[in-house]
C-alpha cells in the first residue's frame, strides 16, 4: 500500500519522531510505500519525492502556537475567536492534505499523535475532516491524551474542552488505533468501547549500537568528562516529567567529584525554560557545576546517541510519567545498566515486569539502600557488563523490529 503519514516534526529525538521512523522502516521492509507530511523535517535528508514539507503542521508554527495560547495559557474572554481561529486554519490544512493524497495517490493514512494529543488543535481536525470527506482508512498511532497531562490541556473555557473532546482522539468508524501502552488499550476499551492494538516501542537490536569506536573515542572528552573520570548519562530531553532533579541530587549524594551526569537534550520544549532553570539553581545550590554537563550542542540528533553511550558508564531515568520509555529500552540495546524511577502508568506493567535488571525506585525518592545498589553498580564494570547482556537478551525478545514487523502487519490490512 501507499500510506501517508502526517506528523507535526520529524527527524528529531521526542519519542514519537523517533518511533515513527522506526515504522517506517518496517513498513517499507514489509514492501509499503511511505509518503510524509511533517511540519519540520529536523537533521533529515529529504527526499522531495517522498517528504513533503508543509510548515503550518510544525508546533511552532503560527496556527499551532497561537492556538495553544488562546485555548490553554492565555485565553481572552470569550473562546470565539479560538474557536474560529481552529476552523478557518483546519480548513486550509485539510485542503493541503487532500491535495498531497491525490497527487501521491495515498491508499491509507497514518497519524502520528496529532488525533490523540490536542498539541496542535488545527492540524488534528484537519485530519479529521480528510477522513470525513473522503473516507480514506487510517491508523492513529496514539502516543499519550491530554487527560493524562493534568492541566496542560484544560481551558477556562468550557466550550473549549468540550471541543477537545469531541476532536481528540479521533473516533469515526473507519479509524484503526495503536496505542504504545497496555494502560492506553485499558482507556480505549473502558472510555469508549473500543478495541486498540498494543504496539510497544521498540529498537533495532540487530544493529551495532553503542559500541566504543576510534570515531567515538573522544565524544564524552569533547564535552567535558576527561579519560579517568565515569559518566552517567541522561538521554532526554530537559522538560519536567523527566526527573533530572533526582539525577543531579544521586550526583551529589555519591559525593565523587570523577562522576558526571551528562544531560544529552536540549530544553526547547521546557515552557519559559522554568524548569530548566530550576535545574540549574541546584546545580548551584549543590556545587556541583563541574559534575553536571548539558551536551545539547554536541548531541546534535538521535543518531550520535549511540557515540554517547559507547563511553557511559549507566543511564538515569527517573521520569514521573512517560507514555512509554524510549530511553530505557534504547540504554538496553547499548547494553548499559539502568536507574529508574518507577514511572507512570507504564513502568511496571509494560517494562519493569520483564525481568529487567535495574535498581528501580519509587515515587523519585532516593533511599540509602538504591543508592548504595547504584554506587555497587557504577564502581563493577565487570558487573556492568553482566548487566547489559542481560538486559539485552530481554529487550530483544520484547521490544525488537520483529516484534513491531508482527503488530503493523497486523494493522496495515484494509
Amino acid at each position: 500500500m501507499r500510506i501517508g503519514i502526517i506528523i507535526g516534526r520529524i527527524g528529531g529525538v521526542d519519542g514519537v519522531a523517533l518511533e515513527t521512523e522506526k515504522w517506517i522502516d518496517v513498513l517499507e521492509k514489509i514492501g509499503h510505500k511511505v509518503f510524509i507530511m511533517s511540519g519540520e523535517f529536523e537533521s533529515w535528508t529529504m527526499d522531495y519525492d517522498r517528504d513533503y514539507l508543509f510548515p503550518a503542521l510544525s508546533f511552532f508554527s503560527v496556527e499551532a502556537e497561537w492556538g495553544q495560547r488562546k485555548a490553554f495559557f492565555e485565553p481572552d474572554k470569550q473562546p470565539d475567536a479560538l474557536l474560529e481561529h481552529v476552523e478557518k486554519a483546519s480548513n486550509r490544512i485539510h485542503l493541503a492534505m487532500r491535495q498531497w493524497v491525490t497527487k501521491k495517490k495515498i491508499d491509507v493514512i497514518l497519524s502520528e499523535n496529532a488525533s490523540a494529543l490536542p498539541c496542535h488543535l488545527s492540524m488534528g481536525v484537519a485530519i479529521k475532516k480528510l477522513v470525513e470527506t473522503t473516507g480514506i482508512p487510517i491508523v492513529t498511532h496514539d502516543h499519550d491524551f491530554h487527560w493524562e497531562r493534568g492541566e496542560r490541556y484544560v481551558s477556562v473555557h468550557p466550550e473549549v474542552n468540550h471541543f477537545v473532546d469531541k476532536h481528540f482522539p479521533l473516533l469515526l468508524p473507519n479509524v484503526k488505533h495503536a496505542v504504545i501502552n497496555t494502560f492506553g488499550v485499558e482507556t480505549f476499551k473502558n472510555r469508549f468501547d473500543i478495541d486498540a492494538l498494543l504496539v510497544p516501542n521498540v529498537m533495532d537490536f540487530n544493529r551495532v549500537y553503542g559500541v566504543p569506536t576510534p570515531e567515538n573515542e573522544f565524544f564524552l572528552r569533547d564535552v567535558g568528562v576527561l579519560k579517568d573520570e565515569i559518566a552517567l548519562l541522561q538521554v532526554t530531553r530537559i522538560v519536567r516529567r523527566k526527573g533530572i532533579e533526582t539525577a543531579i541530587s544521586l550526583i551529589d549524594q555519591l559525593n565523587d567529584k570523577k562522576l558526571k551526569l551528562v544531560i544529552t537534550g536540549n530544553n526547547n520544549d521546557d515552557e519559559n525554560k522554568e524548569y530548566y532553570n530550576e535545574l540549574i539553581d541546584q546545580i548551584h545550590d549543590l556545587n556541583l557545576s563541574r559534575q553536571v554537563i548539558f551536551a545539547a550542542h554536541k548531541v546534535l540528533d538521535h543518531k550520535d546517541l549511540s557515540d554517547v553511550y559507547a563511553h557511559g558508564r549507566a543511564a538515569t531515568y527517573f521520569s514521573t510519567y512517560e507514555g512509554f520509555g524510549n530511553a530505557f529500552v534504547e540504554t538496553v540495546l547499548a547494553k548499559k545498566p539502568i536507574f529508574v524511577n518507577n514511572y507512570k502508568p507504564v513502568y511496571m506493567q509494560d517494562i519493569g515486569n520483564k525481568g529487567f535488571e535495574t535498581v528501580m525506585i519509587e515515587d523519585s525518592n532516593l533511599t540509602p539502600e538504591s543508592i548504595q545498589q547504584m554506587s555497587d553498580i557504577i564502581y563493577n564494570p565487570k558487573r556492568c557488563k553482566e548487566i547489559g547482556e542481560y538486559n539485552f537478551n530481554i529487550g530483544k525478545k520484547y521490544f525488537s523490529y520483529e516484534v513491531l514487523e508482527e503488530k503493523l502487519s497486523q494493522l496495515f490490512t484494509f
